[in-house]
């Protein structure tokens, strides 16, 4: 294990860091079929078919490549083709995206989460850094973070370099003094590591590590990320 020093600030990851992701996603995803079918049912319809739903997703990445960063963007454009095959209104698809956005603000944080955020944002400045479109304003914990990052703002997504170093330069800290804390092990860790920073893998589900470079350290919750900071 590497040894962690000299940390002035602390960057985090959100989805599957401080909140599990998917039950977000599908209870947003019934809760967008639901608003579908009162206002435009050949859509519902349409998003209900997993092919469909595929292709609609596949068509959508493909025209707005240049946007694939931004999951808002991709999201929206999506509903706005599945209107637009289904013969209904087009302009349809800035509602239902506010719909199911809403929707996924309605985080169900990990236990350890609250405690954790409160015990860091004493002693470190915090900045989410996501690839996500999480608001952590939205989500209700705005008050443990200096700000945020998302690919959307950057431009692009991690382990790309310039978002990492986009958060850097938010906070005024050099990387070689901020740690990083995600649980992805590529886009995070070794993102965060390529640029110099410091980082702990939060490793919730046992995974195996399979890469050459390590982190700093890998915790199973964030209550052992306290616990390791404290020492």
């Amino acid at each position: 294990m590497l040894q962690l020093s000299h940390i002035k600030a602390i960057t985090l990851d959100l989805d599957d860091t401080l909140w599990p992701i998917w039950p977000c996603i599908e209870r947003a995803e019934k809760v967008l079929h639901a608003w579908l079918l009162q206002y435009a049912p050949a859509t519902a319809t349409l998003y209900s078919d997993p092919h469909a739903r595929r292709t609609l997703r596949e068509d959508t990445e493909q025209q707005w490549a240049a946007q694939a960063h931004d999951l808002s963007v991709l999201r929206r454009e999506s509903i706005r083709l599945a209107l637009a095959r289904s013969g209904e209104d087009r302009a349809l698809a800035d509602p239902a995206f506010e719909v199911f956005f809403a929707e996924r603000m309605r985080v169900e944080l990990f236990d350890d989460a609250l405690t954790t955020l409160d015990w860091m944002a004493r002693r470190w400045p915090l900045l989410a850094v996501s690839n996500g479109n999480a608001d952590v304003h939205r989500v209700g914990l705005g008050a443990y973070f200096a700000g945020s990052v998302s690919a959307r703002d950057a431009g692009v997504g991690k382990p790309d370099p310039r978002i990492f170093l986009a958060a850097a330069q938010a906070l005024q800290v050099a990387p070689e003094n901020i740690l990083h804390v995600g649980d992805d092990a590529a886009l995070d860790v070794l993102g965060a590591m390529d640029v110099g920073m410091q980082a702990v893998w939060v490793n919730r589900a046992d995974h195996l590590w399979s890469h050459t470079q390590h982190p700093h350290a890998t915790v199973a919750s964030l209550t052992e990320l306290r616990d390791l900071l404290s020492d």
